[in-house]
Order: structure tokens, then sequence, then C-alpha cells
């Protein structure tokens, strides 16, 4: 490899995890506003950071010669249909997570009764969200449940009647 090669590959590194860092930044700031707690913050942190660096791998791959761009486009296609079929339950309820984030549904502390299930919501994540019931045992539904409903939320009226302007 001559100089050039390994300075566009140190250039492009960098350019894809300032990127990286960009992305992660804006999607941790709007998960933070939506109420997400850290260890939500710390798994979208960890994700972009993944991807970063198999990008960077994969450009490393490309410029060394050792695979072509069609060759790595295969690869990565059959890797994502594989991991998007085996963790087909979990991505349905990280979607799900992001969207009770985005609607505003659910806040740490609000009481709400699910599934004849009544009590303070003390965590959620993005895959599922702890309840503490009114008799002190702890309920894990999986957040695709709750938006799946029918799902009450008994502090948030105040707060989801000035977000959707509902009289």
């Amino acid at each position: 490899m001559d100089v050039s090669t390994v300075a566009y590959i140190a250039t492009s590194g960098i350019g894809i995890l300032v990127a990286e860092e960009l992305v992660s930044l804006v999607t941790r700031r709007a998960a933070k506003a939506a109420g997400a707690g850290s260890t939500v913050l710390r798994d979208i942190k960890t994700g972009t950071r993944l991807i970063a660096f198999v990008l960077i791998f994969s450009n490393v791959l490309n410029l060394t010669g050792l695979s072509s761009l069609f060759t790595t486009l295969t690869i990565s296609g059959i890797l994502a249909v594989a991991v998007s079929l085996a963790l087909q339950t979990t991505l349905s309820n990280v979607i799900s997570g992001l969207l009770l984030f985005n609607d505003g549904v659910l806040r740490l502390g609000d009481v709400i009764e699910y599934g004849g299930t009544k009590g303070r919501v003390v965590r959620i994540g993005l895959r599922n969200t702890w309840i503490k019931a009114e008799l002190g045992h702890l309920v894990v539904v999986s957040n695709s449940s709750l938006s799946g409903g029918p799902l009450a939320n008994h502090t948030a009226t105040e707060r989801l009647k000035k977000k959707y302007a509902i009289d």
C-alpha cells in the first residue's frame, strides 16, 4: 500500500466517525427530549458506533482490494436479511418503543393501566417497559404489546391534551 491509500483510509475513517458522532448526538437528543432513560441513550450510541465500524471495515476491505464493492453490498444485504429475520420480534419492540417515545404516550412516573395491571412506569427501554404495580410487584411489558393497546395513561391526560389539541 502506498501513502495515498493509507491517507485515504484514515481520512475516510475519520469522516465516518465524525458522521457517526453527529447522527448519534442528534438521535440521542431526540430520545432524551422524548423522555428516554440512560440505557436507551447508551444503546443508541453503541448501535451507531457499531454501524460506523462496519462501514470503516468495509471501506478498508474495498480499498485494499480484498473485496469489491459488489461483494461487500451482496454480503451486507444477505447479512441484513438474516439479522432482520432473526431479530424480527426485537425489532418490532424497538420500533414500537421509538414510536411510544415520539408520541409522548409514556414517561417515567406515569400511572398507567394495561392488561388489568395498574401501576407506575419505572423504566422505559427500547424493547420493554417496566411497571411497578399497585401491589408492589414488577410487570415487564413488551413495547409492541403496549403499542397494540389498549393502554390507559392516567397521568398524561393534560400533557397529551396540550400536545395534540384534544378537547
